[in-house]
């Protein structure tokens, strides 16, 4: 697959409609989510957050490039990819990321899953996200309005499908339990207004609404506790939810009794691969993870 030309408008455009088409219509989309089975191997990852070098690194791990072996393929999720904290004089330039995500969709339509973040919809909504003093919104409006000009308005509003296209989630079905990977959950405050059969239907606009819809509460959600995962294990029959949203220092951390978060974008980023026949527990997952700096 040739690389994409970043700078060119038609080019990227194209990258995202048919990463949109891929998301939509991949064997494995259910609704509003991914769902696959067992046998096979998963790649699971948190907050990517436009680090390239970890992105070429799960790339490699889950044996995505155009040479290698079909046998050897494993799922990829991938979230959180915009928005870095590195900037280039103050523009965000990580729509370049985004495209590529869409391109290996596009390419690996079965294999790849774009979980939806709050970024990525905030970006979609133009919500006024601030990260370390930055309006992050409006730095990455300013990259692409660097480098495509007029054309940047098209190039936006390819992104918009992309991202809203993008599963909810990623179900897996395994011999020991399913397993849920998703961007977030929704915190304890919001179950009153979530609606849990988000997950067994297409979303809707609705479900986009900033601290209504049931899909934005999903992935901004933060501080869950053991009797709210309780009560998502009775609704929706999951073993183990792997997450990301919230900073994990170290890479990785649990949260009792089934919830495992993950962030691959800094020094101290990992994943977690597992073997889909014989899924660990969630107890054991931190001695799993594969540190991104090796």
């Amino acid at each position: 697959m040739p690389p994409i030309d970043l700078k060119d408008a038609d080019a990227v455009c194209a990258a995202f409609s048919e990463g949109a088409r891929a998301n939509r219509q991949a064997s494995c989309r259910s609704g509003s989510i991914d769902v696959i089975s067992a046998p096979g191997r998963l790649i699971a990852t948190g907050d990517l957050h436009d680090n390239p070098i970890h992105f070429a690194k799960l790339v490699d791990a889950a044996h995505l490039r155009e040479e290698d072996d079909d046998a050897d393929r494993a799922h990829l999720t991938l979230h959180e990819i915009i928005h870095p904290e590195r900037l280039i004089n103050g523009v965000d330039f990580s729509y370049r990321a985004l495209a590529r995500v869409a391109a290996l969709k596009a390419r690996f339509p079965e294999y790849v899953h774009t979980l939806l973040a709050n970024h990525e919809l905030a970006q979609v909504l133009g919500s006024g996200i601030v990260k370390n003093g930055v309006r992050v919104v409006d730095a990455f409006d300013d990259g692409l309005d660097y480098v495509f000009g007029d054309d940047a308005p098209r190039v936006s509003q390819a992104i918009a499908d992309f991202v809203r296209s993008m599963p909810l989630a990623l179900r897996v079905h395994t011999p020991a339990g399913d397993i849920l990977c998703a961007h977030s959950l929704p915190g304890p405050a919001m179950m009153a207004r979530f609606d849990p059969s988000v997950l067994l239907r297409d979303l809707t606009e609705d479900d986009y609404q900033p601290r209504q819809g049931s899909a934005h509460l999903m992935i901004w959600g933060r501080g869950y506790d053991d009797e709210q995962l309780e009560d998502l294990v009775e609704r929706w029959g999951i073993n183990m939810f792997i997450l990301g949203h919230e900073h994990a220092p170290t890479g990785a951390a649990l949260v009792e009794p089934n919830a495992l978060v993950l962030s691959s974008d800094h020094e101290q980023g990992v994943y977690l691969p597992i073997d889909l026949d014989h899924p660990p527990r969630v107890a054991d997952c931190l001695s799993l993870v594969v540190p991104l700096s090796d």
